[in-house]
């Protein structure tokens, strides 16, 4: 196909704005796929994506089309997720192409992950289509949320297609609007092979398949070719297309966007980002690639029986080669036996990579309390990266310990202004500034929407502020995030001791006013799941050598007196004096043993 008819495209949106079922109708429509092969988000293919109607990985299909003009097009759709979590398979995808349908709910309106997909696509110089979905809904108002889009954004009203993804309303014009307005890719068919992998799947029998789309020269689909940042020359076993499941091909010209099946059986051999070349007339100048994506909150995962180790570390192994922004390493508890502390960029994406482990591999995992990286500053002027609570240094080495702080934009109806305020400044959030998103002067009372910018501490993000957000604002909010920068502040370390005893895998950092708080609740929980001991077990919450909350598990007794039918009373001081000597003695040497199912109920708790 020439390059002036093919057209790279993807579909960025906030989440339920109908990505998914915007690409099913132009999968329907260009008849890419056939009425009875077609399902409701046929793009979501994993389980996880159909139950929760969310889209976690980006999804790739060519489509066929036929313009007004008889010409014939090749469309290459790239559908992306809207979650703020998977914003890194976003930018990978928008890196892909020339172009974006920006699709936005026509009752909703612009949401605060719509502004950000904007501002990416933006970065990138992307061709955008600004498309108003869900005009059959009883409550859309799409040429008030088209003149939103205009002021808010900056395009003209006769730009804005009006379409129900649902119904198939628009999408003819859409599809000529795609063949218009988009530009065709410029790459130069003579000079050396560049394809840029933008995605990666693990498949058991050809190795790793690298989702590619080709910028300068051709792939053959016979020839050697080379991986320019990990240095393999690889033989691809198949070439081909995507339709939207995978269909071979003789090979891959300038400009379209497919897959290599490179028989590499190793994760770290094929990187998200690296250039392909061919291995005979190598390029000289890699692709730009992406930035790595930076882990924000931490926690470690553990196979509940240590047995299963080998079989963790497998499984993470192979879903880092799906999933770039997923780091692991290897780490020893004395609680809780061998695992590994993961990186993950937000809580929803730890919650996917569990369930995925669980589902795809049948393990039983358990994940400790999740935490955020710190920089800790020591007096000898070093600085440690420190994301584990039990990895914090000495505290009189310590200078000072700076947190991560994120921007947070949320958008909301502005009757919940003050609601917003509490939660957001009850966690030490500090307000930045408030833009009202509609001037209509048509608008009632009451209607206008807000956007709250603030900045807030990640760590008090992490334990149910988006449930609180939504609770608060009876679901009308959303949010946004980005990393700001890193500050300081009084933290502490809260260690808890068992007999005396640190329990590694319950220490967490918190802010010195919450930590008699947060000491205190854990010390309790603990006391009740802990099993009675022949002598009595204190648990004490610490910050240093200073205990700030104490509970105990009281001693079970045995009746020594049981046999004691009266008699002389020193009969019966010797044989209670006896005992109590017993119990000192054993609670000297003694140890005790915190059950799994105590640590299983107290770390899901503490989710």
């Amino acid at each position: 196909m020439e390059q002036s008819h093919i057209r790279n495209f993807c579909i960025i949106a906030h989440i339920d704005h109908g990505k998914s079922t915007l690409a099913d109708r132009l999968l329907e429509t260009t008849g890419t796929i056939s009425e009875r092969e077609m399902a409701e988000q046929v793009l979501d293919t994993m389980d996880l994506e159909r139950e929760r109607g969310i889209t976690i990985k980006a999804a790739a299909v060519r489509m066929a089309h036929t313009a007004a003009d008889g010409d014939a097009y090749e469309l290459n759709l790239i559908d992306t997720p809207g979650h703020v979590d998977f914003a890194y398979e976003v930018s990978r995808a928008l890196a892909a192409c020339e172009g974006a349908l920006l699709v936005v709910d026509a009752s909703q309106g612009i949401e605060a992950q719509t502004l950000a997909n904007v501002y990416t696509a933006l970065d990138l110089d992307l061709q955008i289509i600004p498309v108003v979905n869900k005009i059959d809904l009883a409550s859309a108002e799409p040429e008030r949320v088209a003149h939103e889009v205009c002021e808010v954004i900056g395009f003209k009203m006769d730009e804005v297609l009006f379409v129900s993804a649902k119904e198939g309303t628009g999408i003819d014009a859409l599809l000529e609007a795609i063949v218009e307005r988009m530009p065709s890719p410029s790459g130069d068919p003579e000079a050396p092979l560049r394809a840029l992998i933008f995605d990666s799947k693990y498949d058991s029998y050809k190795g790793v398949i690298a989702y590619v789309r080709v910028f300068d020269g051709r792939i053959s689909g016979q020839g050697r070719l080379r991986l320019l940042a990990t240095k393999r020359t690889i033989e691809p076993l198949e070439t081909g297309a995507f339709r939207p499941a995978f269909s071979p091909t003789d090979g891959l010209e300038t400009g379209e966007v497919g897959y290599i099946a490179t028989g590499l059986k190793t994760v770290r051999d094929s990187r998200v980002g690296d250039t392909v070349t061919d291995d005979d007339v190598p390029t000289s100048v890699a692709l730009p690639g992406y930035q790595p994506a930076k882990s924000m909150v931490f926690a470690g995962l553990y196979p509940s029986n240590s047995e299963d180790y080998e079989e963790l570390r497998d499984a993470l192994e192979k879903l880092q080669l799906n999933d770039a922004a997923l780091h692991y390493e290897p780490e020893t508890s004395v609680a809780l036996g061998p695992g590994f502390r993961a990186g993950f960029l937000g809580l929803l994406h730890m919650d996917i990579v569990q369930e995925r482990l669980e589902r795809e591999y049948d393990l039983d995992i358990l994940a400790t309390a999740p935490s955020v990286e710190y920089e800790v500053h020591l007096t000898d002027g070093a600085v440690l990266e420190v994301d584990s609570p039990a990895d914090m240094p000495d505290p009189s080495k310590i200078d000072d310990i700076r947190e991560p702080w994120m921007n947070l934009s949320i958008v909301a109806p502005d009757r919940y202004i003050g609601a917003i305020m509490d939660l957001v400044t009850g966690r030490r959030g500090s307000f930045v500034k408030m833009d009202y998103l509609e001037h209509d002067p048509h608008l009632k009372a009451g209607e206008r929407r807000v956007l709250l910018e603030y900045q807030i501490p990640l760590s008090e993000m992490l334990v149910d502020f988006y449930d609180q957000l939504k609770s608060k604002t009876q679901g009308y909010a959303s949010l946004d995030y980005s990393f700001a920068e890193y500050r300081p502040d009084k933290l502490v370390k809260v260690d808890i001791l068992v007999n005396a005893v640190p329990v590694d895998a319950l220490s967490v950092l918190v802010h010195s006013e919450r930590a008699q708080k947060v000491g205190r609740s854990l010390v309790e929980r603990l006391r009740s799941l802990i099993p009675r001991q022949m002598f009595d077990v204190p648990i004490q919450a610490a910050i240093g050598g200073r205990v700030i909350a104490r509970e105990s598990v009281k001693a079970l007794r045995k009746n020594v007196l049981a046999k004691c039918y009266g008699g002389d009373v020193t009969r019966k001081r010797k044989l209670l004096e006896k005992q109590k000597a017993g119990k000192k003695r054993m609670k000297r040497v003694g140890s005790v043993e915190i059950p799994q199912e105590a640590f299983m109920s107290l770390l899901r708790i503490g989710k």
